[in-house]
């Protein structure tokens, strides 16, 4: 048998076999441009931007607002909308500390008065008291101490939203990308955002669709025809060339299918689907 040589190795279809077997993307460079088309469940005539139902709003959701803390594909937590965050009585009270430059899609910064909306709305979060200190940060105090708390807020479903109610029916967040087109229960299409501070780290789609198809089947269907990109389905169908697609997170544990001419990262968050939701924020077109 002759010696496989290094060089020859990677300049043939040999070094993606090798990249794969690693865990190392042959696309691992994200890069800005292309439009995501996703078909999804769950959508309903009756969903609204305050009020996610299925997976469709929420992901459609992801691509539009941000949170204060976020869980990394791997685990580490990291602040997301907040800056920063401290507890110095074993989880009791907690300040939170925002970025300067988070900026709405209508032009309006970000201020406390938004940010404490978050917890007026969620009586889970079990808050006694939100008192604004500066421009910058919010002081809340829970009823009983909860060391947990700002792993709990990476939950997509406490997004930052405006506090004014016209402008949340409105669709207005500081994600990555804002709302051009949305008719509930069927069809969202998102434009990103032409600056954002995320710029060159996350936001890769120049634009992103999201179709309702409650059906399972014709979801695989319509990403075996090549009509869209990703489908929330765990499974090909029959006729469906295994080869094109990749199973998200994995194979042995697939939440959503993506042809591979969407490059992802090597790690993919699995304690929501769509990659914790934040498809649309950590995908690219490979």
């Amino acid at each position: 048998m002759t010696r496989l040589d290094r060089r020859l190795l990677f300049t043939t279809g040999a070094a993606a076999a090798l990249l794969a077997a690693t865990g190392v993307s042959a696309h691992a460079s994200p890069k800005r441009g292309g439009r995501l088309v996703a078909a999804l469940s769950g959508a309903d005539r009756s969903d609204t931007w305050a009020q996610p139902q299925g997976i469709f709003m929420q992901a459609a959701r992801g691509a539009v607002y941000e949170t204060l803390t976020e869980i990394a594909a791997d685990g580490t937590l990291r602040g997301d909308i907040a800056s920063g965050w401290a507890t110095q009585d074993g989880g009791l009270t907690w300040e939170f500390e925002t970025h300067s430059n988070v900026i709405f899609h209508d032009g309006l910064a970000l201020g406390m008065d938004d940010v404490a909306a978050v917890f007026a709305r969620h009586a889970d979060l079990n808050v006694l008291t939100a008192q604004t200190i500066g421009d910058r940060t919010l002081q809340i105090t829970l009823t009983a101490p909860n060391p947990s708390l700002p792993y709990l807020l990476a939950d997509p479903k406490f997004a930052v939203l405006p506090a004014d109610q016209s402008r949340q029916d409105a669709g207005i967040g500081t994600g990555l990308y804002s709302v051009q087109k949305f008719q509930a229960g069927r069809h969202f299409i998102g434009t990103r955002v032409s600056v954002h501070r995320k710029d060159g780290t996350a936001g890769w789609f120049d634009t992103v669709e999201l179709v309702s198809i409650p059906s399972d089947t014709v979801r695989a269907e319509a990403l075996r025809d090549t009509l869209i990109d990703v489908a929330d389905i765990v499974a090909l169908d029959e006729y469906s060339d295994p080869l094109d697609f990749q199973l998200l997170p994995s194979d042995h544990a697939p939440q959503q299918v993506a042809r591979k001419t969407i490059g992802v990262p090597a790690a993919v968050g699995a304690a929501w689907p769509l990659d914790d939701l934040r498809m649309t924020q950590r995908w690219w077109m490979a």
